[in-house]
């Protein structure tokens, strides 16, 4: 072979032999979500932009934190508590090295401890419906300042 087909030779192989062989590296296990979790999270991010409204628990009138969290459950055949405190207390923690989307994510907002509840998605994301002031269901980031912050801990729905 001549230095030229040498070179067209190499370019052709050598990404064949990288894929073959990238092949027998240790690849991380990557675990679906259970079927349960992954219908929570789809449709509480369908939910995004409802109106946030103290009290409420719905669609069609607003939501508040755990009327959010109860009602996205609820719709998947899970009754939870009324209140962010009675879910954290009636709900195995989790550690958080061990969070999976669909686990309910807590904060102390106000001086109390289990003040304010999400559902984790995945990435350190989590969806909520924070507060007047934001005015609607959306999704935040765990390592923002003030969630970092406020975060007391993670409970798994069963």
């Amino acid at each position: 072979m001549n230095t030229s087909t040498n070179k067209v030779f190499i370019r052709l192989l050598l990404p064949a032999v990288v894929i073959l062989f990238s092949g027998c590296a240790s690849v991380p296990e990557i675990k679906p979500a259970a079927q349960n979790q992954s219908r929570v999270i789809t449709y509480a991010l369908s939910l995004r932009g409802t109106p946030y409204r103290y009290g409420k628990s719905s669609p069609e009138d607003g939501f508040d934190c755990s009327g959010f969290v109860k009602h996205v459950y609820e719709k998947q055949g899970i009754t939870l508590p009324r209140t962010v405190k009675d879910m954290a207390l009636s709900l195995p923690q989790i550690p958080k090295n061990d969070v999976h989307s669909g686990d309910l994510v807590f904060f102390n907002t106000n001086g109390k401890s289990f003040s304010h509840v999400g559902i984790y998605v995945n990435n350190d994301k989590f969806v909520h419906a924070p507060s007047q002031r934001t005015g609607k269901v959306l999704v935040s980031n765990l390592k923002n300042s003030y969630w970092k912050k406020h975060y007391i801990g993670v409970r798994r729905p069963k």
